[in-house]
Formats: structure tokens, C-alpha cells, sequence
């Protein structure tokens, strides 16, 4: 027998080759299982396929057990996920009701882990009913729970809309911990979504931070619902700016920052356009961030004379944000698009 395949059935039916079957040596199956499952055999010498609906090679008179293999004591049940991006930030979503008992920070890490879980920035817990309305909680890829998440909201919201069957002009209101959030579908094309979030009403300050090295770094401190720092790179690029390590120890600020912060970094390229990097609380360097392409925009807008329609670049992708200013919700523009759908322990 081979080795267990990773996907496995839902069912399990003792069946035995009477030769019913309109093809010599095969089991009729296909009335009895879906087109597309796939069976592992109890016993026998049996090949599987999951084309035709039919079992291969079994040979008349033989009688073999199809069923799902057991989980050992430290698999547990299985967990159903689907997995999606927006603009390379990745996410899991998975029903809160269906991720077993396993704690949601050790759960989250071991999922999480690029080389020995599935790999993700983030899980997405939901609860929904099945309907436009859900509620959400998100953590980090290191277990932490964080308030919102831009980009995982509208792969909430994606996925949503792909079990709906929701077109363009619908709408989907998930509620986070940094309150409700409505997504509209803009469009669709295959599992890629266009959407647009509301995204609560920021807040804009400024703080000058010190660092280790003795220097000084000025910055503007903004809520988007969940906290950031950002700061202003007047360069040409990114290249020759150390970022990464300005982060972590911006991020990991524990005098002005005990519970830690998202940072970004933003280059204006003119009044209508905006370049960032992100070192993200609980992930580390990210190719996007939602809210952190809120927090640049909202930071640029308000305090380097920004367009109030602006279009933010990020390593993964743009996005565009509408902001009228201070006191008016903010709207947030960008793609999300389903990856796959499984099954884990």
C-alpha cells in the first residue's frame, strides 16, 4: 500500500466488486461517491483516481473497506480553511466553530509557520451564520491577537462573497475588534475580488521617538484602529535606508510602545502618489498592510498636503485611499483573491 495521501474522504462504506460495473475490473462507484473525492483503500491492492469517479484495479470478488484513515492523538480533528492574499499578505480564514480546542495562539503559530504549517501572516477566525454578516478576530502569525487587519478583512470578505455567490454593488459587514467594517464588492474576476472597506476614522499625531544609537526620529503616531507609527523618508528610495532594523526597534518600543505598534515608512512621489515599507506587529516585514496603507495615507494627507484620493505603492501591490481629512471615515480600495481551500489538523 502507498503512503497515506494528505486529502482523504468524508465517508467511510464497506463495498464489495459484484460487477455491476459497466468497465471489467473496476467498482461502480459512481453513484456513491462525488465526482472529484478521494478514497484510501482499508485493504486490497486498489488504485485510486479522483477523474473518473472509479475505484481502478480491484479485482472481482474482492471485498475492501474505504474510510478515512484515523488521526493519531496529537492530529485531533480536522480543520477546513481557505487561504487568501491581498496583495501578497496572506491569510487563513477558518471557522471558529470548526478550529477544535487547540488554544488560538499555539493554534495560529503552528499554522502560520512558512516551512512547517500551511504559512500565512495571519489566521482569521470566523463567525458566521451564512448570511452578508460575520464577525472576525485575528491573530498574528506569532499568536498575538490584533484588533484588525486591512487586508485580512477583505479576504474575509472575499470569501464571503465567492460562498454567496455576491456581485458587484453587494455588500458584506464584518465586525472586528476595532468595531464593524463594511466591504462592497467592486468587482470580480474568478476568485480575485475588487473591494472597497470602510475603515473607521483615523487619528493622526506626532511624537519624536529616541532610539538606541543615541539619534532622534520624528514621526506621526496614528490610530486606524489598531496603532502606528510613521515616518517620513526623504530619499529617492529605499535601498540604502536601513528600515528593517529602524522597525523592529520602533515596533518593540517599550516606553512609548508596551503593547508594540505596526510602523511604516513613506516616500512621497508626488501629491496623488506614496510609497511605502511595513514592519508589522506580530509578522515582521510585510509586502502589504491594509491598515497600514491607511495609517501612511491618512499621516500623509493630513500633515505633507496629500490628495485626498491617493494612491499607496507597497511591495505587493497598490491600493487606493479615500480620506476627506480629519473627523471623516477613511475608505480603503485594493484586490483580494482566494488561494486554495483545505484541510488541516
Amino acid at each position: 500500500m502507498t503512503s497515506q495521501p494528505a486529502a482523504y474522504i468524508r465517508h467511510s462504506r464497506s463495498l464489495s466488486n459484484s460487477g455491476a460495473s459497466s468497465r471489467p475490473g473496476t467498482a461502480a462507484c459512481r453513484e456513491m461517491w462525488p465526482k472529484g473525492d478521494l478514497f484510501w483503500p482499508a485493504m486490497g491492492k486498489s488504485t485510486l483516481t479522483n477523474k473518473t469517479g472509479y475505484i481502478e484495479a480491484w479485482p472481482r470478488g474482492v471485498s475492501i473497506t474505504l474510510m478515512k484513515p484515523k488521526p493519531t492523538p496529537t492530529e485531533g480533528p480536522v480543520i477546513p480553511f481557505v487561504k487568501a492574499h491581498a496583495c501578497g499578505n496572506d491569510f487563513l480564514v477558518i471557522r471558529e466553530n470548526l478550529a477544535g480546542v487547540e488554544p488560538r495562539d499555539a493554534l495560529t503559530r503552528r499554522l502560520c509557520h512558512r516551512n512547517s504549517g500551511i504559512g500565512a501572516d495571519g489566521v482569521e477566525f470566523l463567525t458566521w451564520d451564512g448570511k452578508s454578516q460575520g464577525r472576525i478576530r485575528l491573530h498574528n502569525a506569532d499568536g498575538s491577537i490584533a484588533e484588525i487587519s486591512g487586508n485580512g478583512t477583505r479576504c474575509v470578505a472575499a470569501w464571503i462573497a465567492y460562498e454567496t455567490k455576491a456581485g458587484r454593488g453587494d455588500e458584506i459587514i464584518l465586525e472586528t475588534d476595532a468595531g464593524p467594517r463594511l466591504c462592497q464588492i467592486d468587482d470580480r474576476t474568478g476568485q480575485m475580488f475588487m473591494i472597497t472597506s470602510s475603515m473607521g476614522v483615523p487619528t493622526v499625531g506626532t511624537a519624536n521617538l529616541p532610539l538606541g544609537d543615541g539619534e532622534r526620529i520624528d514621526g506621526a503616531v496614528v490610530s486606524t484602529g489598531n496603532p502606528h507609527f510613521v515616518v517620513f523618508v526623504d530619499r529617492p528610495n529605499f535601498y540604502d535606508y536601513p528600515w528593517e532594523s529602524i522597525g523592529r526597534e520602533i515596533c518593540t518600543h517599550i516606553a512609548f510602545f508596551p503593547q508594540q505598534t505596526n510602523v511604516e515608512f513613506v516616500r512621497v512621489i508626488s501629491r496623488e502618489e506614496i510609497e511605502i515599507r511595513i514592519y508589522e506587529r506580530g509578522v515582521g516585514p510585510t509586502s502589504s498592510s491594509g491598515t497600514g496603507t491607511c495609517a501612511s495615507a491618512s499621516a500623509a494627507i493630513a500633515l505633507r498636503g496629500a490628495a485626498p484620493v491617493l494612491r499607496v505603492i507597497a511591495p505587493g501591490g497598490a491600493q487606493t485611499v479615500h480620506w476627506q481629512g480629519p473627523g471623516t471615515e477613511m475608505k480603503l480600495t485594493g484586490p483580494a483573491e482566494l488561494i486554495c481551500f483545505g484541510e488541516t489538523w
